[in-house]
């Protein structure tokens, strides 16, 4: 058995544990890590938790040894077995448990795996809250007792609980589903056919290799196979999922890929005149547009972090009645429980589309369009790409650039802004560009690129 010393630093993350499997994360390591957590949580008066994994390879064997080290320690386990992440925030939610884990990495390679977790009432732990569980681990002070384990199916529950916060109109509607062969193709036609709508499924196989594509829902390679199927059955609209179940990515009936920040305009539209709360959250590597249409609605906007886990935090404690991130992470806070599910997303959107005459895409007519790039990365290393982030930090501010450092560097300028930031899911420097013209756009995309490329040899 190794020691909770020799456990590689960089897979405590700033809102999980993610690694590679049998590399940085094994048996043995969930083993320390369950320990850790067990010990960690009585500090917080927890006696319980709740346990679920996606359908990695690897999410078998680190479930049941992460759950003998918890239950070492004396805490109860609820084991829910395979689920999608919203999954097992709505069993939390249920069963009045606030500390648990999920064993996903999400939508990251096949091979990786990881530990979202959460402490107590405070939600999914992040910055500065991992790294304090980290140094706890490393103490190596754990405590000794006898947990139970218990078992549960979520399943009907969790299918209810989104059938119950929509209200769907009469429009029939032709829907297509890409599950890229995620934890959602256990889930996601069942419910789709369940809410009135059949859908077409595209790759609804549960298959952790990930054989046609990556379910990364956010890079546009990635939905190359459903704007062509929307196109070819003249769908109305196609939905695609990431591995875990948490985010959204949307295809309008053109086949044309509509960004998480439009997707926001179309549902902050639908709130504005239904409820008094009219603040948005939205992230950092949001477009204008998103802020422009929040301002001319008569909202209160909000920029803030990227992470799920913070935005999910901010939405609750200032009392946002929706927010989402540029990756598809979106929260409803009007009719469902506020955390992010990508199915209910692509519900939510569905329920408009079926009480109007409106195509997709005329939903979002009357915006103010930009020109702007896709987020782009930047392989670095997790040492080196905070060095970079810092030293654009000093260059704008030699420079006397207006920017915004919550997350990274966001360059404000009057004419458009650049954002460059260290992935907070791998060792990587990812950026954003966005101007009025095409040309200004390509002058900040090119300043910029420079810098990264030159600050992180």
């Amino acid at each position: 058995m190794i020691d909770a010393k020799s456990i590689n630093k960089n897979i405590f993350r700033e809102y999980d544990i993610r690694g590679v499997y049998p590399i940085d994360l094994n048996k043995d390591v969930a083993y320390i890590i369950g320990r850790a957590y067990g010990s960690y949580i009585r500090k917080f008066n927890q006696n319980d938790c709740v346990i679920g994994h996606d359908n990695r390879h690897s999410s078998p064997e680190l479930t049941e040894s992460l759950i003998d080290g918890i239950t070492s320690t004396g805490i109860n386990v609820l084991n829910i077995g395979l689920v999608t992440t919203p999954m097992y925030y709505y069993a939390c939610i249920k069963n009045n448990t606030p500390a648990g884990i999920m064993v996903t990495a999400s939508h990251n390679p096949k091979d990786d795996n990881g530990f979202k977790m959460s402490f107590n009432e405070k939600g999914n732990a992040r910055g500065e809250m991992i790294q304090d569980f980290r140094n706890f681990m490393l103490e190596e002070n754990f405590v000794d007792g006898d947990g139970i384990i218990s078992f549960m199916d979520i399943t009907e529950d969790y299918y209810q609980l989104l059938l119950e916060s929509v209200d769907m109109g009469k429009k029939s509607l032709k829907v297509i589903i890409d599950c890229g062969n995620g934890t959602t193709s256990l889930f996601a036609p069942e419910i789709f056919t369940y809410a009135g709508f059949t859908p077409i499924v595209l790759y609804g196989e549960s298959n952790p290799d990930f054989p046609n594509h990556h379910p990364d829902p956010c890079v546009e390679e990635n939905l190359k196979v459903l704007k062509f199927a929307v196109k070819n059955f003249k769908a109305d609209l196609g939905i695609a999922f990431d591995g875990d179940g948490d985010r959204i990515g949307v295809v309008d009936e053109n086949g044309n890929t509509i960004p998480a920040d439009k997707y926001m305009i179309i549902i902050i539209r639908d709130l504005i005149n239904k409820y008094e709360n009219k603040k948005y959250l939205y992230d950092v590597k949001c477009s204008k547009s998103l802020s422009d249409e929040i301002k001319k609605l008569g909202g209160i906007g909000e920029c803030y972090r990227t992470g799920n886990s913070y935005t999910k935090a901010r939405c609750h404690d200032g009392d946002f009645i929706f927010g989402g991130e540029y990756s598809g992470h979106i929260f409803f806070r009007d009719k469902f429980k506020g955390f992010d599910s990508g199915i209910y997303a692509g519900l939510r959107l569905i329920e408009i589309l079926s009480k109007t005459d409106k195509k997709l895409s005329e939903l979002l007519d009357g915006i103010t369009n930009y020109y702007q790039t896709p987020e782009l990365k930047f392989l670095s290393t997790d040492d080196k790409k905070f060095e970079v982030v810092d030293k654009i930090k000093d260059y704008v501010s030699k420079k006397g650039y207006k920017y915004l450092d919550i997350d990274g560097v966001r360059c404000e300028f009057e004419d458009g802004w650049a954002l460059v930031r260290c992935s907070n899911t791998g060792p990587n420097i990812t950026a954003r560009f966005e101007a009025t013209t095409e040309k200004r756009l390509e002058e900040i995309k090119e300043e910029f690129t420079k810098l990264i490329n030159e600050y992180n040899k």
